[in-house]
């Protein structure tokens, strides 16, 4: 590739990010005044012409100022998990660790909470990545002290049951109190815990229910940096 190929591509890019910005700047002003949440996302990408990986972005990344202040203040600190009881959004952490260690973008939305861009849910496949991603995460978990930690797949996700037994497996080898399920009411089961575990997610819904979360790539991402 040229100089001049690249700087025009460095363009490019630069003037997307300018619009995805001012269409997250209208977003916010709509969802400030109570605009529904899928018709502010369709009024901007459409009046910016968007294309879908644009809108999924924006729809993964942008909240009100209200939602994002109150999400932030469920959000326990990476270090503030000893003696705690966990429950673990599984899918939705190990995916987002899957796309920081294959190299893929990944984005922290208004809320804080760092999150994946690729879309992937039932043809999840578990690969070597699959594996790198639960030892990271059991890792992390296994130097911090928890009282126990519980992870949930959804058992709509190809291999669901292997991937339970994997990660169950390897909680018993590094000495982690608590177990590895499949359920097919994951989000119901995460949303109706006792407000006395703290649940480990990006997914907004079930941030806006729980009473404490955590955001376990987030604190495993900057962890590994350290």
């Amino acid at each position: 590739m040229s100089e001049n190929e690249r700087q025009n591509i460095k363009k490019e890019e630069d003037e997307l990010q300018e619009i995805m910005d001012k269409a997250s700047k209208d977003i916010r002003y709509l969802l400030d005044r109570g605009y529904r949440r899928d018709s502010a996302i369709r009024f901007a990408a459409d009046h910016y012409r968007l294309g879908k990986k644009e809108r999924y972005i924006l729809a993964r990344t942008v909240f009100s100022t209200n939602t994002a202040t109150e999400r932030k203040k469920k959000k326990l600190p990476c270090g503030d998990l000893k003696g705690k009881k966990l429950l673990i959004d599984g899918y939705n952490v190990i995916i987002t660790l899957e796309s920081i260690l294959r190299g893929e973008r990944i984005l922290k939305g208004d809320d804080s909470f760092l999150r994946d861009i690729r879309g992937v849910f039932r043809n999840h496949s578990n690969d070597r990545f699959t594996t790198e991603a639960v030892e990271k995460m059991l890792d992390f978990l296994s130097q911090t002290q928890i009282m126990q930690a519980y992870v949930l797949l959804d058992t709509q996700m190809k291999n669901s049951g292997q991937l339970a037994a994997i990660v169950r497996n390897r909680m018993k080898e590094l000495s982690i109190p608590g177990d590895a399920g499949t359920s097919k009411h994951v989000d119901f089961d995460l949303k109706s815990c006792k407000p006395s575990y703290v649940v480990a997610t990006a997914d907004g819904i079930i941030i806006d229910t729980a009473n404490s979360v955590i955001d376990l790539p987030g604190c495993i991402y900057h962890y590994n940096d350290s």
